[in-house]
């Protein structure tokens, strides 16, 4: 018997610089639900600080988290770390690891403008279609205001890439 099968995406992690701005962001801008308000965690023999001490080793000290949801019920953890960084250049796409996340929205452009409105930034001055004249399948890379870059498609990944999209 294979245990091969599709699992669900459940939840992303995002650092940011200042957690109230972010979660004001996220809930004004992209309409997220707020599903646990900010709260500090601190490195101490609790259940969450041996899990934290688990993953970041011994020494972090303590943290700020606030857990969002997308309207899909995707969750989106925000964290604030003690001795943040600002990356010059957090668009290091041909380095391992994430280096965008996408949401959907059909106005795409109202999006992006909303974005911009907030702090945030295009990465491509305007959105691309994907079957230019054929079919309305947009898409535009953006930075939030903390530098995170994230991508707006205006219909479903399934239907952008079953044509095979370019």
């Amino acid at each position: 018997m294979s245990n091969v099968y599709p699992r669900n995406f459940s939840h992303i992690g995002i650092s940011v610089p200042d957690l109230d701005a972010a979660v004001k962001f996220y809930t004004e801008v992209m309409g997220w639900y707020l599903i646990m308000k900010p709260t500090d965690i601190e490195e101490d023999d609790s259940a969450i600080g041996e899990m934290c001490t688990d993953v970041f080793g011994a020494g972090w000290g303590s943290f700020r988290i606030a857990h969002m949801s997308t309207g899909d019920r995707i969750g989106v953890e925000l964290f604030q770390f003690k001795g943040q960084e600002n990356p010059e250049d957090n668009f290091e796409y041909w380095k391992t690891g994430i280096f965008h996340f996408c949401v959907q929205d059909p106005d795409v452009e109202g999006l992006a403008e909303r974005i911009v409105a907030a702090g945030g930034k295009k990465r491509m001055e305007k959105p691309r279609y994907y079957y230019p004249g054929e079919k309305p399948y947009r898409m535009i890379y953006m930075e939030d205001p903390f530098g995170n870059i994230l991508e707006i498609y205006s219909h479903s990944y399934e239907l952008i890439y079953s044509e095979g999209a370019y």
